[in-house]
């Protein structure tokens, strides 16, 4: 079946119990047994229900649904993308441990990686993002998980995500991969070889900014490790956010195709303006890995991000000045946000760090909405003329 099809359908079959075409939200943080041989079976999670923290109905439907999308074997669903992020990691390391990542991070996953991990005794490299020779160099004996982004959060950067799974292989470690600015509709890297998908469920599954949530999608032993240690460190997405997330997803196709056409044009605008010296979007020819987007993506995606001529302050004039985009932090919902990561999104980051990413105070970071894409243009030519 085709993406939207499957985005109506898939995992969500109606309540035989009740007859309710929609799923059921299974309010509740415990489950009651009427027979007490059937309490073990629950706590190791083969049949049923027990407690809220770790599994509910309505999340389980989320994760079958998602493990469909990104063809895997099983997933798991937490209450934020950090937590998923983090517990897939640390379910994954223990003493003694190294973690290899690339240099481009969303701010949350840096500060994970070259703060939080170093802190408490686990070593740590962070890589130039393009370059997999350098990937291939940073590998150890004692490497366990091999973590990228692709595209990244905010330079929009590719890493080859085949090439990368067999370089962590090779190595005997796992490869994880944050698909957010993709999503599931532009791309499936357990396809391309990786361990674990991870996804801030935040933004394009849900695409209404009205919850957080993330999750993350593997084969069924690597899954069931991820399920364990989030019982211990209890970051499990409540059954409500869960319900919201599923109807969300209904349209996720229909918002991703938009946002992605929309970006194009947007992308092609901003490139060819006197006020911008430099656009990052995977779908424009001049991008420097737009043959590897074409390659392992089905499309190009809703995030851009552009450098005004000029300084922070010249940034910041053109983010005050929309009308239609709002300025504010998170990405991938239906409406256009903007936000400037230098302030905003990568503030862990040193100015020497930013800048060694690719990421001048000028860096505007654009999500892309659903909105008609003329009103879009026609808002962003009146911000940069405000600049």
């Amino acid at each position: 079946m085709g993406d939207s099809t499957r985005a109506v359908h898939e995992a969500e079959p109606f309540d035989e119990a009740t007859g309710s075409l929609i799923t059921p939200i299974f309010e509740t943080s415990t489950f009651a047994f009427s027979r007490a041989e059937d309490v073990p079976k629950a706590i190791s999670g083969e049949k049923g229900y027990t407690y809220s923290r770790w599994d509910n109905p309505t999340v389980r439907r989320l994760e079958a649904k998602m493990t469909a999308f990104e063809g895997g074997g099983d997933a798991a669903a937490f209450s934020s993308g950090m937590a998923a992020i983090t517990t897939s990691v640390f379910a994954f390391i223990g003493k003694g441990a190294h973690v290899l990542a690339i240099r481009d991070l969303y701010g949350g996953t840096f500060s994970l990686f070259r703060h939080l991990l170093p802190g408490i005794g686990l070593a740590t490299d962070l890589v130039e993002t393009t370059d997999t020779g350098a990937l291939e160099e940073g590998v150890r004996e004692n490497t366990k998980i091999v973590y990228i982004e692709s595209p990244t959060n905010p330079t929009l950067k590719l890493v080859d995500v085949a090439r990368a799974a067999k370089i962590a292989h090779m190595a005997g470690a796992l490869l994880l991969v944050d698909n957010t600015f993709a999503s599931p509709i532009n791309q499936n890297p357990l396809g391309l070889g990786a361990d674990v998908v991870l996804h801030s469920a935040t933004k394009f599954l849900n695409g209404h900014a009205d919850l957080i949530a993330g999750i993350a999608v593997s084969d069924e032993p690597k899954a069931h490790a991820i399920k364990m240690a989030r019982r211990e460190f209890g970051g499990t997405l409540d059954p409500l956010p869960a319900w919201l997330v599923l109807r969300g997803m209904k349209t996720m196709a229909l918002r991703v195709r938009q946002q992605n056409a929309n970006a194009q044009a947007l992308a092609e605008f901003l490139s060819s303006h006197k006020k911008v010296a430099a656009v990052h979007y995977p779908g424009l020819k001049s991008h420097p890995q737009h043959a590897l987007a074409r390659r392992q993506m089905k499309g190009f995606g809703g995030m851009l991000s552009f450098e005004v001529r000029g300084k922070m302050r010249d940034a910041m004039r053109f983010t005050e000045s929309l009308k239609v985009a709002s300025l504010a932090a998170s990405l991938g919902g239906v409406e256009t946000l903007v936000s400037q990561p230098a302030n905003m999104t990568h503030t862990q980051m040193t100015e020497k760090e930013r800048l060694l990413t690719g990421m001048p105070d000028s860096l505007v970071r654009v999500s892309v909405g659903i909105e008609d894409v003329d009103d879009l243009v026609a808002d962003f030519r009146a911000g940069l003329a405000a600049v």
